[in-house]
């Protein structure tokens, strides 16, 4: 079994699904008590959001690149960003270590193309759906990404970090995201990407006749296939 670092914290309330979701797949792949071996760094969630407002990607680059040097240096032999945003800074975590680093569009897109799919709606925050390192990032995986109109793209953004990432659960932000798939849906959408690990707390593959890519369940099975060395 392979020592995975997780740098989590980016929310919290993500970094709890992706703990409880490895150790469980795990236990179900070893039986008995087995868990992961993880080891995680949960950053100050606050000093990424400044860095996010701010623009200031070097700066959330470096204090992911620190934390993701302490892992290795402590024995992790794979480090994983549990957040999408902040994989706009994944090259620079890679460089900063010698381990691999298991990025989310990978898993992602080879699961959209494994069913057969190409357009697919993206959802997350307003970084995710508008800037360049996602959305490009799934076009050179050979998937191509519809996102809402910029209306909605705000509105989205504001549900994810105003209640999902303190734990508020609305009913009316749920029908908001699910008004939002029926709109992408009329765009060709053929399936949906949750690209963003707290929007599985709100909707999930029950509340849709699409399929769902929920990315935070993805790349937590990416993550157990890399500890089980499958």
């Amino acid at each position: 079994m392979k020592t995975l670092g997780i740098l989590g914290g980016m929310s919290p309330e993500s970094t709890v699904s992706y703990y409880l979701n490895i150790n469980r797949a795990v236990n179900v792949a070893l039986g008995g008590n087995s868990s992961a071996k993880l080891l995680m760094s949960s950053v100050n969630f606050e000093d990424i959001v400044q860095c996010q407002k701010s623009a200031n990607w070097q700066k959330a680059g470096e204090i992911l690149a620190k934390e993701a040097q302490l892992l290795e240096s402590i024995g992790a032999e794979g480090i994983l960003i549990g957040a999408n945003t902040m994989h706009k800074v994944a090259g620079a975590v890679q460089n900063a270590v010698s381990v691999p680093l298991l990025h989310i569009l990978d898993v992602v897109a080879d699961r959209i193309k494994a069913q057969g799919l190409r357009k697919v709606a993206l959802l997350g925050t307003h970084y995710t759906m508008a800037d360049n390192f996602y959305v490009d990032g799934l076009r050179e995986r050979g998937v191509e990404p519809i996102v809402p109109d910029d209306d909605a793209k705000l509105e989205i953004h504001r549900i994810i970090f105003e209640e999902l990432c303190v734990g508020i659960i609305k009913p009316e932000s749920k029908a908001y995201h699910l008004k939002t798939i029926e709109n992408l849906t009329a765009l060709g959408a053929e399936g949906v990407i949750l690209g963003c690990t707290e929007i599985g707390l709100l909707i999930n593959q029950r509340d849709s006749t699409l399929p769902f890519f929920d990315t935070a369940t993805l790349h937590s099975e990416m993550a157990v296939d890399f500890i089980l060395e499958k």
